[in-house]
Formats: C-alpha cells, sequence, structure tokens
C-alpha cells in the first residue's frame, strides 16, 4: 500500500512538471543563463554583402559562456522553410538579473526587447525584407545585397530616420537597458509555431564560443570578426570587423554602406536600385499576409548596421 502511494504521487509529481514547462516550439522562453552584470554595448559594424538568393540576416548579439560574455558574430542564413524569419534574442532584466531569451524562426517576428539591431531590425518588427510567393525579397535601403546578381529585391526607405539609440545598448529593462514591451501582434507572433536555430546557426555560435579573442574582456566590445557572410566562416572574404564607436556611436542610419551616398558603389558594383519602385509600409500594422507585422520604427542602426542579439545554446543563451 506504502509502495503503490509512493507510485502514485510520484506519476501526480510528473504531471504537474510538464505542465509547469512551457513548449519551447509555441512560445519565446528564457533559458539557462542568469547573470549579474549586463552585456557590454552593441558594437558597431558594416552588413557584408548577403551571399545568395534566399539568405535573411541574422544579427549578432553577445552570449555568455565559462569565461564571460563573448561576441557571437551576425550573418546571413538560409531560412529553414519558405516563409519563416527570424526573431531575434535578446537580454532581459528580470528578478534582479539579466537573462536570456533566445532567438527563433517563424512565420511572424515576434519581440526581441527593442533592441536596435540594425539592417532591418530597429527593435520592432523586420523592415529588411519579407516573402512573396515562396521567395524572399530584399528591401536594397537596409541590406547589402547586390542587385545585378540578386533580382528580387525593392526600396523602401521610408523605414530609413536617423536618431540617437542608448548608446547601442543590448540588453531590456534594469538601469540603462530599453524600456519596450512586446505589441498586440509582437505577443501573438511569440505563440506561433517556433523552429530552433539552425545546426549552422549553432555552429557559428559554438566556434565565437570556441575563439578567445571574441570574449569582450579580451577585444573590450569591438571585436575583429563583428560580422560574417556565412554562418562558421570566420576567415577570408566577407569577414567584418568592427569600428570604433567613439565618434558616431549613438546615431544609427541603418543603411548598408553602398546606400549611404547617392554615388556610391562598393568594388562588388553593389547599389540600391534607385529606379525601383518604393514599397511603403508606413501602416505597418497591416501586413501583407506574406510578411510578418511592422511598425514605423525611429531607430536604426548605420553602417553599424549591425547590432544584434542572439542566443546562445549550451552556455545559457539557448536557442
Amino acid at each position: 500500500m506504502i509502495r503503490l502511494t509512493k507510485t502514485v504521487a510520484l506519476l501526480l509529481l510528473l504531471v504537474l512538471m510538464s505542465l509547469a514547462i512551457p513548449s519551447t516550439s509555441s512560445a519565446q522562453i528564457a533559458v539557462g543563463v542568469s547573470i549579474h552584470i549586463g552585456p557590454p554595448a552593441l558594437p558597431v559594424y558594416a552588413q557584408p554583402i548577403c551571399p545568395g538568393a534566399g539568405y535573411i540576416w541574422t544579427p549578432g548579439y553577445w552570449a555568455y559562456g565559462p569565461a564571460g560574455y563573448y561576441w557571437v558574430p551576425g550573418t546571413w542564413v538560409l531560412a529553414p522553410t519558405p516563409g519563416f524569419l527570424w526573431t531575434p534574442g535578446y537580454w532581459g532584466w528580470a528578478g534582479g538579473v539579466y537573462v536570456w531569451h533566445g532567438g527563433y524562426w517563424g512565420p511572424h517576428v515576434g519581440f526581441y526587447g527593442g533592441i536596435n539591431y540594425g539592417f532591418g531590425y530597429g527593435g520592432v518588427g523586420f523592415y529588411g525584407g519579407e516573402w512573396r510567393g515562396g521567395v524572399f525579397h530584399y528591401n536594397t535601403a537596409v541590406t547589402n545585397v547586390n542587385t545585378t546578381v540578386i533580382h528580387n529585391t525593392y526600396v523602401n526607405s521610408t523605414v530609413i530616420n536617423k536618431t540617437v539609440v542608448n548608446n547601442n545598448v543590448s540588453y531590456n529593462g534594469g538601469t540603462g537597458g530599453t524600456t519596450a514591451q512586446p505589441t498586440a501582434s509582437e505577443q501573438a507572433a511569440m505563440h506561433e509555431q517556433h523552429v530552433q536555430p539552425t545546426a549552422l546557426q549553432t555552429q557559428h555560435e559554438q566556434i565565437a564560443r570556441n575563439d578567445h579573442t571574441m570574449l569582450a574582456s579580451v577585444n573590450h566590445g569591438s571585436p575583429a570578426v563583428a560580422a560574417t557572410s556565412k554562418p562558421g566562416v570566420f576567415k577570408g572574404q566577407g569577414v567584418v570587423a568592427a569600428r570604433p564607436s567613439s565618434s558616431n556611436s549613438n546615431v544609427h542610419t541603418d543603411r548598408p554602406p553602398n546606400a549611404q551616398t547617392k554615388n556610391a558603389y562598393n568594388a562588388n558594383g553593389n547599389r540600391p536600385n534607385a529606379a525601383q519602385t518604393t514599397v511603403n509600409h508606413t501602416n505597418n500594422n497591416h501586413p501583407p499576409s506574406s510578411h510578418p507585422p511592422q511598425q514605423t520604427h525611429q531607430n536604426k542602426p548605420v553602417e553599424h548596421e549591425s547590432h544584434q542579439g542572439g542566443g546562445h545554446e549550451g552556455s545559457g543563451h539557448g536557442r
């Protein structure tokens, strides 16, 4: 009788535990790591050119490991399935500690702490591109795409503004953090079915974790590899270093290097196609069903265009 009672009690405990643990596929949740010291400011860097059609930009972020914060470079990643977009991870202040909320893939972009990661991730939604009929189209006003090679592009310059961005703040809440709260559309996106980071994204983060130079204590917030054109490739063409943030660290325009001036061309001939029709998404609360809810956002990064959030998996930024 005593043995039967213990068995029933154990079964009840397991049932209660299963109900208490949320599904990682249905909502963005905090996992793993909680730190008493906030992450460094986001470094300033230029976005590498998009390596090919179908790649989506995933911003860089500060992850946390045994040796402290380390930088995971921003990179271009193929979506796991057509129609899915990336919601960056972010650090949030809660209960006296900084907690990492992992990023995920889904049909719409959810809440990522109001962090201005740049290149289309201005703190709310995503305006770096959109899916149309199973094909991803790039907004060349804020992404670095060679339009002579990739033709699925458009120009939406209405999202470009200059603004002071809290010194590239990299976390939500707490002293000096953003004060953003999820909108109704972001709340809805957070509860959709999600896909975890791809194997290449996980590998990309692990390579950064094992690279001593990516530690904030070593690079002092200015990593030599701030962004890459492909995940896991930290050397060679397409690798971008952080830029000095002393002169313009608080001002972001969220425009790729090739779009900074009217007559600017880069070595690859990249230049936004000025002849294209501007797609106006000012009313972002009613976007086409093929792309995520968007909102006009004043915060944008620059040729820094890079601010990131991201998730770390084994070290607590679990993706």
